[in-house]
C-alpha cells in the first residue's frame, strides 16, 4: 500500500497526529511503534511502579555523572502504544505561560502561550473546569483523583502554613502555589494517548498501526524524505514509501538517534559509524535538558501506600481495585503539587514539589521501580524538582544499530546554580514536611534528611538521591540558529517532507511535567500538516 504519511512513534505526540490526520478519509496514514499494546497493569494508575524496566520501557541509562558522585541515572522511556503516557505518573501539567512566550520571542512564530492554548484546550475533556483555560468535549479526559490519600489535603495546609498559597488550578491564570494534581485518569483508569486518540481511530480503514517494528532509518533521497526502512529480522529489512511526509515522533532520545542513523546530523559524529551525511545539522542530539529531583520524607502514624506493599496489603489493594474500583491502585503515586520561587525576584517558579503518600527510607537503598526495596514503614515524601536547569547535554550514537541504546549525557549539575537552586528548594520542602499541619499524623515530623543537616550534608544528599523526573527534551530543537534542527513548522532544515513532532523540538524545557505539552505539540503539528492537504 502507498501511504500519504508515515509516523514513527505512537507516543504522546504521535498518537495525536495519527488520529487527527486520519480524520480525513482520503488520507492514508501508517503509524509505526517499536513496542506493543498496553497491558492490564498499565491501565491501573497505581500500577505505575511496575511499568519501568518492563517490556514497555526502553530503560535507558545516562553516562556516569561526574557532578553526581559518578552515578548513572535511570531514563525510562515508553516503548508501547501511548509511549510515556502509558507508563508515566499521569500528571497533567502544562508548564508556565512564560515558557511558550520565550519560544516565540526566540523567533518561533506561532508558539506563544496565547497561540498554543487553543491546542491544549482542543484535546481536553476536563471533568471540572470549562472556562477560558479549559474545555469539555475533547478526546483527553483530565480529572482530579477521586480517592486521594487523606494526607494530600494536609500537604496543601502545610504549604499554606509555610507561605505557599493555595492555587485551585495551576493550569489556569497563574501557576504559583499549592494544588491538587490534575491527571489523565478516567473512572480510576489511566487514560493514555493510546486510549484517548488511538482507540477512537483504530477502526478507520485509512489508518494502519503496526506494533513491534523498529525503524532502521528514514530513507532520504535528493534531500527529500521518501519513506522508512524497518528491521524485519536479524539480517532482513523492509522499505515502505510515502507520498507526502515522514513524521518522527520517537521522543527526545530516539528521535535524534534516528535522524543520525538516517544521515542527518554532525558529519564528524556520523563518519566513525560509516554513516553518509545527507545533510549536516550540528544540533541533532544536542541541547538535551531534563528535570532533576531530590526528596525529603517523614514517618506517619497512619497507614500510607507502604501498607499496600505488604503481601496482605497488596492483595487487599488489588481486590479493592478489581471489585470496588477503589483503594490505592486508583491513584497516581503522586497526588498534589506546588510551584514556588526560591527568590522572589524571579519572574516564574523555579522549583516544583510533588507530594507522594509513600515513605522511601533514609539509606538511599530504595529503588522506586522495585517494590521489594521499599520500606514497609508508613510515611510520606515530597519530591523537590528543579524546573529551569541551566545544565544541558547531548544524545549521541553508540553504534549504527537502531536497537542499541544511544549515549545519553545530560551533564547534570554542570551549572553550580542548578545545585544551589535545588538545595534551596530542598530546604523549603523540609520546612513543609516539618509543618505543624502534619503533626497529628507525623508526631516526630521531618525524618530525612535530618533537621539540623548542614549545607554540605544536604549537598551530599542531593548527589546520593538525585534522579531525573523523566522529562528529556530539546534534542531536535526548534529555531533558526546554527544549532536548530527544525523550523517553527517542525520541518527539518534542509530536508523536504520530514518533520519532528515530540518533546525533542522544545528549545527550552518547560516549567513542569512535559506530557501535556507533548500532546499539544501533536495537536499543533497535525494542524500545520493539514494545511497542506
Amino acid at each position: 500500500m502507498q501511504y500519504d504519511y508515515i509516523i514513527i512513534g505512537a507516543g504522546s505526540s504521535g498518537s495525536v497526529i495519527a488520529n487527527r490526520l486520519s480524520e480525513d478519509k482520503g488520507c492514508k496514514v501508517l503509524l509505526l511503534e517499536a513496542g506493543s499494546k498496553p497491558n492490564a497493569i498499565s491501565k491501573m494508575p497505581g500500577g505505575y511502579v511496575l511499568l519501568h524496566r518492563s517490556k514497555m520501557d526502553w530503560a535507558f541509562w545516562t553516562e556516569p555523572q561526574v557532578n553526581v558522585n559518578n552515578r548513572k541515572l535511570f531514563v525510562p522511556r515508553g516503548k508501547v502504544l501511548g509511549g510515556c503516557s502509558t507508563t508515566n505518573a499521569m500528571a497533567y501539567v502544562r508548564g508556565n505561560a512564560a515558557n511558550y512566550d520565550a519560544w516565540a520571542a526566540a523567533g518561533n512564530e506561532g508558539w506563544s502561550y496565547n497561540e498554543v492554548l487553543p491546542y491544549f484546550k482542543k484535546s481536553e475533556q476536563h471533568a471540572v473546569y470549562e472556562n477560558e483555560f479549559h474545555q469539555k468535549g475533547g478526546l483527553l479526559h483530565v480529572s482530579f483523583a477521586q480517592h486521594p490519600s487523606p494526607l494530600t489535603k494536609v500537604f496543601i495546609e502545610a504549604c499554606e502554613e509555610k507561605g505557599i498559597p493555595f492555587n485551585e488550578d495551576y493550569n489556569g491564570a497563574h501557576q504559583e502555589g499549592a494544588s491538587m494534581l490534575q491527571f489523565t485518569i478516567k473512572n480510576n483508569k489511566r487514560f493514555s494517548t493510546a486510549e484517548a486518540f488511538l482507540r477512537p481511530a483504530i477502526k478507520r480503514t485509512n489508518l494502519t498501526i503496526r506494533t513491534n517494528v523498529l525503524v532502521k532509518q528514514v530513507i532520504v533521497e535528493h534531500d527529500t524524505a521518501i519513506g522508512v526502512e524497518l528491521y524485519t529480522g536479524a539480517r532482513s529489512t523492509e522499505k515502505i514509501f510515502c507520498a507526502k511526509e515522514v513524521i518522527v515522533s520517537a521522543g527526545a532520545i530516539k528521535s535524534p538517534q534516528l535522524l543520525m542513523l538516517s544521515g542527518i546530523g554532525d558529519k564528524n559524529e556520523l563518519s566513525p559509524f560509516d554513516i553518509a551525511c545527507k545533510i549536516e545539522l550540528q544540533g541533532v542530539g544536542k541541547n538535551l535538558q531534563d528535570h532533576v529531583c531530590t526528596g525529603t520524607n517523614a514517618l506517619s502514624s497512619v497507614p500510607t501506600a507502604n501498607s499496600a506493599i505488604k503481601p496482605a496489603g497488596m492483595l487487599k489493594a488489588f481486590a479493592q481495585y478489581l471489585v470496588l474500583n477503589k483503594g490505592p491502585f486508583t491513584n497516581s503515586p503522586i497526588e498534589a503539587n506546588a510551584f514556588i520561587k526560591t527568590n522572589e525576584n524571579r519572574s516564574i517558579p523555579d522549583i516544583q514539589f510533588h507530594f507522594a503518600p509513600v515513605y522511601t527510607g533514609n539509606d538511599y537503598k530504595t529503588d522506586i521501580h522495585n517494590l521489594k526495596t521499599y520500606p514497609l514503614t508508613n510515611g510520606f515524601s515530597i519530591v523537590c524538582i528543579l524546573l529551569n536547569p541551566e545544565s544541558s547535554g547531548y544524545v549521541a550514537l553508540k553504534s549504527a544499530d537502531a536497537s542499541d541504546a544511544p549515549v545519553i549525557q545530560p551533564n547534570f549539575f554542570q551549572s553550580l546554580d542548578d545545585k544551589e537552586i535545588l538545595l534551596k528548594g530542598l530546604k523549603k520542602a523540609m520546612e513543609v514536611i516539618d509543618a505543624g499541619a502534619f503533626r497529628p499524623y507525623s508526631p516526630k515530623g521531618l525524618h530525612h534528611p535530618v533537621r539540623n543537616a548542614t549545607d554540605d550534608e544536604l549537598a551530599e544528599h542531593l548527589c546520593k538521591s538525585l534522579e531525573t523526573l523523566y522529562h528529556p527534551v530539546g534534542t531536535c530543537q526548534m529555531g533558526s540558529g546554527s544549532m536548530a534542527v527544525v523550523n517553527e513548522r517542525l520541518q527539518v532544515w534542509g530536508i523536504r517532507n520530514l518533520r519532528v513532532a515530540d518533546a525533542s523540538i522544545m528549545p527550552n524545557i518547560i516549567s513542569g511535567n512535559t506530557n501535556a505539552a507533548c500532546i499539544m505539540i501533536g495537536e499543533k503539528a497535525a494542524d500545520m500538516i493539514k494545511e497542506n492537504f
